[in-house]
């Protein structure tokens, strides 16, 4: 939905982890909501654990990526600079997704909006 000319034009690689990071968000939240259509029972009791795969996986993907750029200046120096950076990345993605999903798949809206809520 985007034009090419800002697709192709260079961003932070943070834009790409944060791409990274829903993506797990939806794996984990999309699995959830498969589920719980079949067994509404369960949301409560599984919500958690979804929500703990999801930190699980992303902490250990940004531990790894953090890992694999040190030294070469691609991220912000300061800490907070970095995660100031990174949560603006993924509410500009949660953001296109929901929009993305009141479209196309208005069922799925909650997924972009857990992603939403949780920052």
């Amino acid at each position: 939905a985007r034009p090419l000319e800002e697709r192709r034009a260079k961003h932070s690689p943070l834009k790409d982890v944060a791409g990274m990071l829903r993506s797990f968000s939806y794996a984990a939240y999309a699995a959830l909501v498969s589920y719980t259509n079949r067994r509404p029972e369960a949301a409560k009791q599984l919500e958690p654990w979804a929500r703990l795969w999801e930190r699980s996986a992303s902490m250990a993907f940004l531990e790894a990526y953090r890992a694999g750029v040190a030294g070469r200046k691609l991220l912000p120096e300061s800490p907070a600079a970095e995660e100031a950076l990174l949560r603006a990345y993924l509410v500009d993605k949660a953001l296109y997704e929901l929009i993305y999903e009141l479209n196309n798949r208005p069922g799925w809206v909650r997924i972009p909006l857990w992603g939403l809520f949780s920052l």
